[in-house]
């Protein structure tokens, strides 16, 4: 497969950047620069000078392996990626599957590239717009049938990498197969959630999402709330991220966020979106300065010093940020289940609670009007709000979660008038837009027949599987399941993704459970991160109480049980995926195979708070990282390597750096698909099962020893003379010197396992017994983020 991409711009180059993660071939075009630049002149060169001609595509280039969070896995799959421009190089997209539009927002700019594009096109291939709500019928209407019968609007979310989403819309043009084509690439290879749209301003999410900022700045100023105080009440407490409301825009700029709004005005006749989507002063302000967002410094808030300011919409002038918080708020951040939270806060009698419920009444009512003109069913929209805005639930799933009657009743009591479809679902027996149907999961459609719930031949649904026959043994850190075909999954769902004492029994039980009567174990999750380290709180709280014992026995019993994954005569595959870390990457670390998401962020995090790694990881990492180096001198670079990596708490900005950190082998694999990632798993455990499998062991090691010990230490002393170490970062760093150097020994010398292990143990006891160690815990777990002390 081959891909071209025309327009190098910041989304045009990202998309690029995605095709190259996964291997495609990928050219990247945009327009003929008009006169020199500077350094162009500088080094004489002329405008007919190909680095001249495919100058904005090169800059293009160059900017992704700069821009943060990084649009590549790693610097290597650039070569994935060819640059021109698109006057000499548009006769190559007869070279292409599929070709990409991503120019600038502006439809006749966007009709005269397509007319160039069909000089040079072929039969057969599919050419989609990159737009966020431009007609795609008024792009084409031009092209010929065959053309537009290959044609197709794909609107990629940025950033392309990271965003799930991408909303396919077909033309009434568009054959099928097109669209299925596409669906199956974006899926299969790039990893996406594809939900086809309508032909509509701004499609699906944008739609309902720009509806649902609207509608909150218009009860904002009714409510006479501060642009903090809905974020409070909009984040996470919703099930929406952390941004919320007024920091999502500005990361998204103000600028953007009016263009999509405008879009809505200009296309849309309906009377609500008139009255809706007209914008507000404060923005209109904002915009007027200048203010647009993290990309000009400042909109609604402001970064000063070391803290951030809100905008004031009444002086204008930007004020200390105040901790909102009502008491429905309070009681809500209780609840850690999301329905049961709705329900608290959006029934509450408090202002919090008043808002919270207009402007999600608001939402659902929209999305229930709109559906028939933007979507074909519920599952379209939520899937769109949840993979492309982050809302844990969809409008219809929120509407299920809070009662479909009880809400309905409430609207009415309020004086709403509910669409049609809505009031003939509610003389159903059971009113559910999700219904169960003879063990199946169906959707209401508004034409009132109920639909297949779609559902991926490739997903193994462990959530739902938790309370069925599939249950083997469980206990709150995690479930053991059968999947069938002699293959046995442990479901980790330790609270917070935290190993602790449960985790450590269930992990242990389920090997001796596979060892008798299974062939091969996955360990896995469906929770938003894999696995954030060890119970940090049951540790410092250990700590404080001076139970050393207690501490030792959990260190050394999870230092047992993750030995056991390697001597177990059954193979054993784990399978990571988000923040994979401390702990995390130590269950990784003795599996058979590693059946890695390719958005897999790993390292041995635990100097972060005062730690060293002490479930094996760095007697792991010691075998992955000298095995190979039979010179002392190779060795101790490998040592020298291992000794930063972890001392900084390096982590892996995907799972192809795990790759290169040693995180991850070369026998390890990826998948781009979370939903498919435990299937993957168990194929491999599958393979390995059936071809003979032998248990392995390490045997002993040559370590640095004392010579080594005392490059690192030298190493540190410099750090500390620079200023780049406190003192207590130099009593962590000696700790973990000692333990990857392997002690006081001759360089050379060959240890066991249990010997590594030992000194790992005896490092994280003294440590952790340290007031300035015990402060890094508190502070981390209080702030989320490290403390130097």
């Amino acid at each position: 497969m081959k891909v071209a991409v025309l327009g190098a711009g910041v989304m045009g180059a990202a998309i690029a950047a995605h095709c190259a993660n996964v291997g495609i071939k990928t050219l990247l075009l945009d327009i003929l620069p008009t006169a020199l630049n500077e350094e162009e002149m500088r080094l004489g060169l002329t405008l007919s000078d190909s680095r001249v001609r495919n100058r904005f595509a090169q800059q293009g280039l160059n900017r992704l392996s700069k821009e943060r969070p990084s649009p590549i896995y790693s610097p290597e799959v650039l070569s994935n990626i060819e640059i021109g421009n698109m006057t000499d190089h548009l006769s190559r997209l007869a070279e292409v599957d599929w070709i990409i539009e991503v120019v600038v927002e502006q439809l006749p700019i966007k009709q005269q590239l397509f007319a160039q594009i069909e000089q040079y096109w072929q039969p057969g291939t599919i050419v989609s717009s990159n737009t966020s709500g431009i007609s795609l019928h008024e792009m084409v209407r031009e092209r010929t049938a065959a053309f537009r019968a290959h044609f197709l609007g794909t609107h990629f979310f940025n950033p392309p990498r990271y965003m799930k989403l991408l909303e396919l819309i077909p033309t009434e043009w568009t054959k099928k197969k097109v669209v299925n084509q596409v669906q199956d690439w974006a899926e299969e290879r790039l990893g996406k959630g594809v939900v086809i749209c309508k032909d509509t301003p701004n499609f699906i999410a944008n739609r309902i999402g720009t509806y649902g900022i609207q509608v909150t700045l218009q009860a904002m100023e009714r409510f006479a709330l501060r642009f903090d105080a809905v974020d409070a009440i909009t984040g996470r407490l919703m099930g929406r991220p952390k941004s919320a409301t007024f920091r999502t825009l500005d990361l998204v700029g103000l600028d953007t966020y009016c263009h999509v709004v405008r879009n809505v005005l200009d296309r849309s006749s309906d009377e609500e979106d008139q009255s809706v989507f007209q914008l507000s002063s404060s923005i209109d302000q904002l915009v007027q300065k200048g203010w647009l967002g993290q990309k000009s410094g400042q909109g609604f808030y402001l970064k000063d010093g070391s803290g951030i300011k809100v905008l004031d919409t009444t002086s204008f002038q930007y004020v200390k940020r105040e901790n909102y918080i009502t008491p429905a708020m309070m009681q809500a951040k209780q609840i850690g289940s999301l329905p049961k939270r709705l329900q608290l806060l959006l029934f509450a009698d408090d202002p919090a609670g008043k808002f919270a419920w207009e402007i999600t009444k608001k939402i659902l009512l929209y999305s229930a009007r709109q559906i028939s003109d933007i979507a074909d069913h519920p599952l379209q929209i939520d899937q769109a709000m949840r993979w492309g805005f982050h809302w844990e639930l969809g409008p219809f799933e929120v509407w299920e979660a809070l009662g479909v009657e009880k809400v309905a009743e409430r609207m009415k009591q309020e004086g709403d008038k509910l669409p049609a479809w809505i009031e003939s679902l509610l003389r159903k027996e059971h009113p559910s837009f999700y219904p169960q149907v003879e063990g199946s999961i169906k959707i209401a459609h508004p034409s009132g027949a109920l639909i297949d719930y779609p559902i991926h031949d490739k997903a193994i649904p462990l959530k739902n599987w938790r309370k069925s026959s599939h249950v083997i043994t469980q206990n709150q850190g995690g479930t053991l399941l059968d999947l069938g075909d002699g293959i046995a999954c442990l479901d980790f769902h330790a609270p917070k993704g935290a190993i602790g004492p449960d985790f450590i029994n269930i992990l242990q039980r389920s090997i001796d459970e596979v060892d008798r009567r299974f062939r091969g174990l996955v360990i896995g999750s469906v929770a938003p991160h894999f696995c954030v380290g060890a119970n940090l709180m049951l540790m410092l709280l250990e700590a404080q109480e001076q139970n050393w014992d207690e501490i030792e026995g959990i260190i050394r019993s999870f230092q047992q049980t993750l030995a056991s994954i390697r001597t177990v005569e059954k193979p054993v595959v784990v399978a990571p995926y988000g923040r994979t870390l401390g702990g995390g990457v130590e269950l990784c670390l003795p599996a058979d195979q590693v059946q890695a998401s390719t958005e897999t962020y790993m390292g041995l995090v635990e100097t972060a708070v005062g730690l060293i790694p002490a479930g094996g990881g760095c007697k792991e990492m010691l075998v992955r990282m000298t095995k190979n180096a039979k010179h002392p001198v190779a060795r101790q670079e490998a040592v020298n390597q291992l000794f930063q990596q972890i001392a900084l708490a390096t982590v892996s900005t995907s799972a192809e750096e795990a790759r290169r950190l040693g995180y991850l082998r070369s026998i390890d694999r990826t998948t781009i698909r979370n939903d498919q990632l435990l299937f993957d798993a168990k194929q491999q455990v599958t393979a390995l099962a059936e071809t003979g499998y032998r248990a392995s062991s390490i045997g002993k090691l040559a370590v640095v020893g004392n010579t080594g010990y005392s490059t690192l230490k030298m190493a540190i002393y410099d750090f500390q003379l620079a200023g780049k170490l406190t003192d207590h970062d130099v009593t962590i760093a000696e700790k973990l010197a000692y333990v990857l150097a392997g002690g006081d020994l001759p360089e050379g010398t060959e240890v066991t396992e249990e010997y590594l292990l030992d000194l790992e143990r005896e490092a994280f006891l003294h440590l952790i017994d340290q007031p300035k160690t015990q402060a890094r815990m508190q502070y981390m777990l209080r702030t989320g983020k490290p403390l130097r002390n």
